[in-house]
């Protein structure tokens, strides 16, 4: 392990508590039986972690990272993924930028929660392929396997930022009827976006599929509807 990693990983230890050490891994899933068993955890609070990965980012070479993100506790790997993503937003050259895509790509396999998703997908790759072809999510859509799956559906975030709608749709329709309930999470919560931006877009997507997504996606694209045309959604009327 490097110096450097050691430090970090101190500076996180010492910024643990037993309490939450505790807590995470029923949170997390990652006891038995849990779609994350065996994770493991320190038991530091993001803000904290967030705090830690300000401070290194500058000076953490990618092969620390990649140390970092092999790390079998859930927070070194979750710190690492936040210094990448402060790393990758001061990069102004395609070619530095797209070093950190690649390099992302290659560690998507420690990439293997959804809070490690969440926290770095759409502001490295949905960045990156912003305005690039985005058969890259199509791939990771189909590859099978939750969290690379996850990572499509949420990388369109950065994109639905930008008002541009059209690929999240189609990764919506393509993923809605996954098995696990956290790609439902994912997917209502991707059409929820586009509603506040765009209601009519989301109001015509759900129109047309309502009627076959998982309870789950529904409950969470139709969230910030009024009550009355949320009841018309879950109770078949619309």
């Amino acid at each position: 392990m490097s110096e450097l990693v050691s430090f970090i990983i101190q500076d996180l230890k010492n910024s643990a508590s037993a309490e939450k050490a505790s807590f995470f891994p029923g949170f997390f899933k990652s006891l038995p039986g849990g779609y994350e068993e065996g994770d493991q955890f320190m038991g530091v609070v993001v803000p904290e972690q967030r705090k830690i990965a300000k401070t290194y980012f500058r000076d953490i070479s990618l092969d620390e990272t990649s140390e970092m993100l092999q790390n079998p506790f859930h927070e070194v790997r979750l710190t690492a993924l936040m210094m990448l993503v402060y790393r990758f937003e001061k990069l102004k050259s395609e070619s530095d930028r797209k070093e950190i895509v690649n390099f992302y790509l290659s560690h998507l396999q420690f990439v293997n929660n959804w809070d490690l998703v969440d926290s770095s997908c759409h502001q490295i790759l949905g960045a990156f392929y912003h305005k690039k072809d985005k058969s890259l999510f199509y791939e990771l859509a189909d590859c099978g396997e939750l969290w690379p799956q996850r990572v499509a559906m949420i990388s369109s975030y950065h994109w639905i930022k930008k008002d541009d709608y059209a690929d999240a749709l189609r990764l919506a329709e393509k993923l809605k009827n996954h098995p696990h309930d956290l790609m439902h999470k994912a997917v209502g919560w991707m059409l929820r976006e586009i509603g506040k931006r765009d209601f009519e877009v989301e109001y015509e997507f759900l129109k047309r599929h309502y009627s076959t997504m998982p309870r789950t996606a529904l409950r969470y694209a139709i969230e910030k509807f009024p009550e009355d045309l949320r009841q018309d959604f879950l109770k078949g009327r619309v």
